[in-house]
């Protein structure tokens, strides 16, 4: 079994971030999914919601996804999203702006990205 995977996360108008790792968690529209290297090959949709990273330097990178699809082969990870961004590109001050903003409009699609966003960033 190989011990890392090989991951690209690209959202529709860019590439977000691709290198090794050793786990990777999404919310898929089944749950939460954690794969590790040697994993059984899949094919998914992703739901909006923060995806970790633990590379193989021991770091740890969160990105806010807000849908798409997930696909592992091979050790071979590939989360394409519609719209994806590290935590540290989120304005925070910004996105609870969003958050209250959607609140108050009761617009429950920028109410969750603008939720998805904040959990990001606090890694929650």
């Amino acid at each position: 079994m190989a011990a890392e995977l090989h991951i690209e996360l690209v959202a529709a108008d860019r590439s977000v971030w691709s290198g090794k790792a050793t786990l990777v968690v999404a919310r898929t529209a089944s749950g939460d999914i954690g794969v590790m290297p040697g994993h059984q090959p899949l094919l998914g949709v992703l739901e909006s919601g923060p995806v970790t990273i633990r590379t193989t330097e021991g770091n740890t990178v969160v990105a806010a996804v807000h849908g798409g699809f997930i696909s592992f082969a091979d050790n071979k990870l590939s989360l394409l999203a519609e719209i994806a961004e590290l935590a540290d590109e989120i304005d925070v001050e910004r996105a609870e702006r969003a958050l209250e903003r959607a609140k108050a409009e009761t617009d429950s699609v920028s109410e969750r990205r603008a939720d998805v966003r904040l959990r990001a960033v606090s890694g929650r």
